[in-house]
């Protein structure tokens, strides 16, 4: 199996080239990627450049499936970039902490749009077909992730940059980072 590319690698920094015909290779990195993403515990979503890869697509979990993106990009977004809030079963509110697998025990607090509209291609008879889809919530935090990723961008460049909060757990323990530290 492929292993996970971590924090500090250079391949967490290449940007992505586009995907424009369906190949032998293409299909063996995306049946890599969807192997890693299927085999991790709390992983939502993966880039192919946290496995190694310059192709340009991402895997997101949806249920019992994992949704594979080609050369995904956000058409539309919907509202200003926030915090996401989550509320859990008692109705008490809290910072969303948005972690990567490439970033082992880190999670942070990073300011996404909560709705956006998306475009992407899928494999269909061996060729690349065009969908399109609004997503909102969750699965546009991950996706937003995720396409950072096939720019070069990681999530502690947001957190850096907007002045949010990042912390390790070890544990249960959550220990606020010094911002100096990343």
């Amino acid at each position: 199996m492929r292993k996970m590319v971590l924090y500090p690698d250079s391949k967490l920094r290449v940007k992505t080239e586009e995907v424009k015909n369906v190949t032998a290779r293409l299909l063996k990195e995306i049946k890599d990627l969807v192997e890693v993403l299927d085999k991790s515990e709390n992983g939502a979503g993966l880039a192919s450049t946290q496995i190694g890869y310059k192709n340009r697509f991402l895997g997101i979990k949806k249920e019992k499936e994992i949704l594979v993106m080609i050369n995904p990009q956000i058409i539309k977004t919907y509202g200003e970039k926030v915090y996401p809030i989550i509320e859990d079963s008692e109705g008490k509110k809290e910072d969303f902490l948005e972690g990567c697998l490439s970033f082992p025990n880190l999670y942070g607090t990073v300011k996404r749009f909560l709705k956006v509209e998306v475009s992407w291609e899928e494999i269909k008879s061996e060729k690349l077909t065009q969908k399109q889809q609004l997503m909102d919530g969750f699965e546009a935090i991950v996706l937003q992730h995720e396409l950072d990723h096939l720019n070069g961008i990681l999530f502690t460049d947001h957190i850096k940059k907007d002045g949010g909060k990042l912390y390790r757990f070890v544990g249960k323990e959550r220990i606020e980072l010094d911002k100096s530290s990343y």
